[in-house]
């Protein structure tokens, strides 16, 4: 892409402003049900630094952000052990939205319109850049990782499947 194009604010981006973070933008062509794999392809970048912001729920339909290696998935039984959960899965993409206010293919763990839990893969905070989404589908802003842990409060786990 040759001329950077404008992107609107999002609630994501208006956070990040709001607290004073630097950030990169990063727009591509959505593709449904590309994934992290045809963001990276797109910016050229490699998948394994493309963070997925994924809102899930314990037992008691409580929810929490987990966020993940692109190239990674998670195990929600390991996940569920390491924060005294009984089980963790997955929201239906309707109650993921309600609870984050952002579409499902667009969800940013900044902003959110619920506070929530949030959980990152340990590994993802030795990473000296990472790419998450933005706020909307085809968005994706670059932050040093640490902003996930100073900014958000979020608390590491050991969670990928290879």
């Amino acid at each position: 892409m040759s001329k950077a194009k404008h992107v609107s604010e999002t609630p994501a981006t208006q956070f990040l402003r709001q607290h004073e973070v630097e950030f990169g933008e990063h727009p591509y062509d959505y593709v449904d049900h590309g994934g992290t794999g045809e963001s990276a392809r797109q910016l050229g970048v490699d998948e394994h630094i493309v963070v997925k912001t994924l809102i899930m729920e314990d037992e008691d339909a409580k929810p929490l952000v987990v966020l993940m290696h692109g190239d990674r998935e998670v195990s929600t039984k390991n996940l569920a052990r390491q924060i005294g959960a009984k089980r963790v899965a997955p929201c239906k993409p309707e109650v993921a939205q309600r609870h984050s206010g952002y579409m499902v293919g667009g969800t940013s763990p900044f902003g959110t319109r619920k506070r929530m839990p949030i959980w990152v893969q340990a590994s993802v905070l030795a990473l000296p850049r990472i790419y998450i989404n933005g706020g909307r589908r085809g968005y994706l802003v670059s932050i040093e990782p640490a902003v996930l842990v100073d900014l958000l409060g979020a608390k590491p786990v050991e969670a990928a499947l290879e």
